[in-house]
């Protein structure tokens, strides 16, 4: 009896784990036998891996019984990146392959699809597999020489791309690679400029006159990835604004890059030979998406949605109420906790998804000035009200900045006024707030205000005396619920930090107020807007 074990990678969610491909060739009934707990086509990697060693590098041990475990066995597996694992652990069981023994296996891990000839296919997911092998100490890995550079980005990795399992059994037996060498890839790569939406290079907030309340709700909303969400007649710029979003956020750091990065992996969406993502992403599905492609799942395997691609990004959701219902309640999820869970039968996935969300709706459906002076509404009574009934309930409890977006003149009478700032200026206020929240949660698992709980704001962080109870008195009165009451605690500490203030007292608590009503009538104050405008 013959034994030899080769070390992959499962992936459940965004998360990866160690899996040990054990194969046992041995005399018996002559067969090959897959368990612990395989889908079809991980079912199927027994004739590719057996037509692969065939054809490229040896004989299947064809009069021998087969059998290939892949543990743990209560795991759910699925894909074809294992096939790797399993041609070389059979290659190292089988007493024919003498060049190659099962000591060869130790130490290292396998990624990648084998095909008829014997070579090496890119699969989805491969920085997030390497992420995970580094994390249970393994060191050197192989995975298709197209891949290399993404699975290289992880530190301390060498990686071997190749092209062929002959190319693998060659370096594994320190003989001569046929062909050409494997592409060894650095440890640690740098930075690179992929962002997944260039287009966003070429808008600057600088180009929006007027609108110094937005302007001022949108800068608060990027401090502490707010939620936020923007009405107003159509034409009166809410794309525009929330396009130029992106320009004001602070790079990604290396830790939430690998985390972004890695999503995209998953999904298949990362190009080839990219690097890391060094801006946040952007994403606007539109209204006709289903809830599949924002939200995540699909057919097979569990892939994660565009509101998880946009993570430590902007997710923008235009005509709103315009997406389908089973969209809409299922943003609750990831505007509340910062995550999505999928399950479909016995698979279950878990997401991250702590993006700034930004909803834009009209006023009514025909998008006229409704409720303003200077347009007429052609909806009905019937009709506003179906469309409004979309705006209500748990989702708008769940937002928490809601702006009006009213028409505007060029410079709004403001012809001696400075022009409008940058985007490079508004983030420069963005990372000094954001610098303060990773001061003050240095010792704690979140780093922004939008995602402290509750009960460690009042608790550690509470307000100023005269500002609680202020909000609490808005509690008493109806106009808040508990919910609600959390998410102005949270949007006073962010207005604090932007304006550098050490504590949020009360004028902060009557901004963060204002900045969470949807009423038109509530306005921010003119001090307010004054300094933004200046």
């Amino acid at each position: 009896m013959a034994f030899a074990t080769a070390r992959s990678l499962a992936l459940k969610g965004a998360d990866g784990h160690v899996i040990d491909v054990q194969v046992d060739v041995s005399p018996g009934v002559v067969g090959t036998t897959l368990v612990g707990r395989v889908d079809k086509s991980l079912s199927e990697a027994r004739d590719r891996v057996r037509m692969a060693i065939n054809n490229d590098c040896g004989r299947w041990p064809a009069t021998k019984r087969v059998t290939v475990l892949l543990s743990p066995a209560d795991l759910p597996k699925g894909g074809t990146h294992y096939d790797l694992a399993i041609a070389v652990a059979v290659m190292a069981a089988d007493k024919k392959h003498d060049e190659l023994a099962p000591e060869h296996l130790e130490g290292w891990a396998f990624v990648g699809e084998l095909s008829v000839s014997g070579g090496l296919r890119p699969v989805p997911g491969v920085l997030p597999m390497v992420i995970a092998a580094a994390a249970h100490g393994i060191t050197r890995v192989f995975v298709p020489e197209p891949q290399a550079a993404e699975a290289g980005l992880v530190p301390g990795m060498t990686v071997f791309g190749v092209r062929s399992l002959s190319q693998v059994v060659a370096v594994l037996c320190d003989v001569e690679v046929p062909e050409a060498p494997p592409v060894v890839a650095p440890s640690a790569s740098p930075l690179t400029s992929w962002r997944g939406a260039d287009r966003l290079d070429d808008v600057d907030l600088g180009d929006l006159d007027g609108l110094d309340d937005v302007r001022y709700a949108v800068e608060v909303a990027a401090a502490g990835a707010h939620p936020l969400m923007l009405v107003g007649p159509r034409g009166t710029g809410k794309t525009s604004i929330a396009e130029r979003i992106p320009t004001i956020l602070p790079d990604l750091t290396i830790e939430q890059s690998l985390e972004v990065t890695a999503l995209h992996s998953v999904a298949g969406t990362l190009p080839e030979g990219a690097g890391l993502l060094r801006r946040p992403p952007w994403f606007a599905p539109h209204h006709s998406a289903s809830a599949a492609s924002v939200l995540g799942g699909g057919t097979g395997r569990v892939r994660p949605g565009q509101v998880s691609l946009a993570h430590h990004g902007v997710l923008f959701l235009d005509e709103f109420p315009h997406f389908r219902s089973d969209v809409i309640e299922a943003m609750r999820q990831p505007l509340e906790s910062g995550e999505v869970t999928i399950a479909r039968g016995e698979e279950s996935a878990t997401y991250p998804a702590r993006s700034l969300v930004v909803l834009a709706a009209n006023p009514c459906p025909c998008g006229n000035f409704h409720g303003l002076t200077g347009g007429g509404c052609e909806c009905s009574e019937v009709q506003r009200a179906h469309y409004q009934r979309k705006l209500s309930g748990p989702i708008v409890d769940r937002v928490d900045i809601w702006m009006q977006v009213r028409p505007h003149g060029p410079r709004s009478g403001r012809s001696f006024a400075p022009p409008p700032e940058s985007s490079a200026d508004v983030r420069a206020r963005v990372e000094s707030a954001r610098l303060r929240q990773h001061r003050r949660y240095r010792d704690c698992p979140w780093l922004l205000n939008s995602a402290v709980p509750g009960p460690a704001l009042a608790e550690r962080w509470p307000l100023h005396p005269a500002a609680q109870r202020l909000v609490e008195a808005e509690l008493a009165a109806g106009r808040l619920t508990r919910r609600g009451l959390t998410r102005v605690q949270r949007l006073a500490w962010t207005v604090a930090d932007c304006a550098d203030v050490d504590r949020p007292g009360e004028a902060e608590a009557r901004v963060a107020l204002v900045l969470r009503s949807p009423d038109p009538s509530r306005v921010l104050p003119a001090e307010v807007v004054r300094t933004v405008a200046s």
